[in-house]
Formats: structure tokens, sequence, C-alpha cells
């Protein structure tokens, strides 16, 4: 284990033990550096890179505190982490995203008061039918965040708020290169709204996974691998469509 690494582990397990709580002023640099063994140089890397995820917080002239670990604070780092990860690793993420935000949307269906669905509404009317990839893009972000808070559970709203960063790049990347992306993710949008308007939680959730997945398997092929990992060439006898419950025909894709 590397000098830094020693040294973030010991503080985070006087956190874990109860030693600094949420709100402590840490003991000054010496004298934590002698209690935990360390040199003054590895314990000050491993303050900046405990304050860089805001475990703690710098205050110049004053110290270092630990912060409240309050989860939305910590959750908002991950998105900068999890950006670190490339090409199939992305899938993973887009896994997690499919698991929690049809359950967002479901719940948004139930939670969401009229005004936030009118606001949702209005989000998407100034869109238009056919936007630019970068324009598209923001509004998507926007949209999945309203929802995400819609839900009226901050945590889950905060998880999928810091996976949203990882997956942009993938997703420029299928706007500019999939010739129907744009004018698919406004129409799967409207089919997510109408169905929380409709206060409908299972097809707002069914809504919510095909939107999902249509991004999560055009990634599958760009990286050619299968939701199992194997190579493009195995999938192709077995590849289907998915499905979706809707009040009128179900739309396959």
């Amino acid at each position: 284990m590397r000098v830094t690494d020693e040294a973030i582990d010991r503080i985070k397990q006087m956190i874990v033990a109860g030693e600094l709580r949420p709100g402590d002023r840490l003991p000054r640099e010496a004298d934590l550096a002698a209690h935990l063994g360390l040199s003054r140089s590895s314990l000050r890397e491993a303050v900046k890179a405990l304050a860089l995820i805001r475990v703690l917080d710098v205050r110049q002239g004053d110290g270092t505190y630990v912060t409240s670990l309050d989860p939305t604070l910590l959750l908002e780092t991950m998105g900068f982490v999890l950006d670190l990860h490339q090409d199939a690793s992305v899938l993973e993420f887009f896994e997690v995203r499919r698991i929690l935000e049809p359950a967002a949307a479901a719940r948004a269906a139930v939670r969401m008061s009229n005004g936030q669905v009118a606001v949702l509404r209005k989000l998407l009317d100034e869109l238009g039918p056919e936007p630019p990839v970068e324009a598209l893009l923001a509004n998507d972000v926007e949209f999945h965040r309203l929802i995400a808070v819609g839900s009226g559970n901050r945590a889950l709203a905060s998880i999928i708020d810091s996976l949203r960063q990882p997956t942009y790049r993938a997703r420029i990347w299928r706007g500019l290169t999939q010739s129907d992306a744009v004018a698919r993710t406004v129409a799967e949008h409207r089919a997510i709204l109408d169905a929380i308007a409709g206060r409908e939680p299972d097809v707002a959730r069914s809504w919510a996974t095909v939107h999902i997945a249509g991004v999560e398997r055009w990634i599958q092929e760009a990286v050619s691998l299968d939701p199992a990992g194997s190579p493009a060439e195995s999938r192709t006898a077995s590849a289907g469509s998915a499905r979706v419950p809707s009040r009128s025909t179900p739309a396959d894709f």
C-alpha cells in the first residue's frame, strides 16, 4: 500500500471508529502525523485527497474539519471519479442507470406535483422537434434531473445525478453517429412525460427502461460486446427487440 493510501485509510478508520465525527476539527498536523505514525508530507497528501471527495473541509487560517458527511454532499464527487472510466466499462454505469432511473420515473408518476409536471413539459416544448445534438443533451440532463428530483427521494436523486457524467460522452457519440438518435430520444422523453402526467407508474417505468436500454445496446455494439461481455459475433443470432407497454401500440426498438 502506498504511503498516501495508508494515510487516507488511517484517517478513514478514525472517522468510522468515531474518533472523528462530522464537524470535528482535525488535530494539528504534527500531532496527527505523530499519532498515526506517518510523515507530515504523506498526511498532507491524504488530507488533500479527502478534501477533494468532500470528506474533509480545509479552511485556510482555521484548520481542517470533517464535513457533515451528508450523502448528497459526498455523492457530488462520484461523477468525477466515474468519468475516469471509459470504453466498455461505461456499460456498467448504464446498467446502474437502467436499474435506478425506471424506479425514479415510476415514483415521479405518483409523487410529482402538477406544477412539476408542467415544468417538465415546458422543458420539452422549448426543445423543438429536431434540436441539434448539443441542445438535446443539455435538455436531456435537465429532463432526467427533474424526474429524479420528482421521485421525492433525495438519495436516489443524488445517485442518479452522479451517474450522469460518465455516460455523457457516450451519449454525445451516439447523437453524432446514429442517424435516428435525436428523434428517438425526443419521442421517448415525450412518452415518459406522458406516462408521468397520466399517473401511470408502470408505463413510466417501462418507457424509462427502454430509453436507457436503447443507448446501452448501442454502446454494446460500439464496443463489440454483448450484455455478458462476449464478442459481438456471438450475439448476432440471438439479437431481439425490446418492448414497452403503451396505452396505444407497443413500440419496437
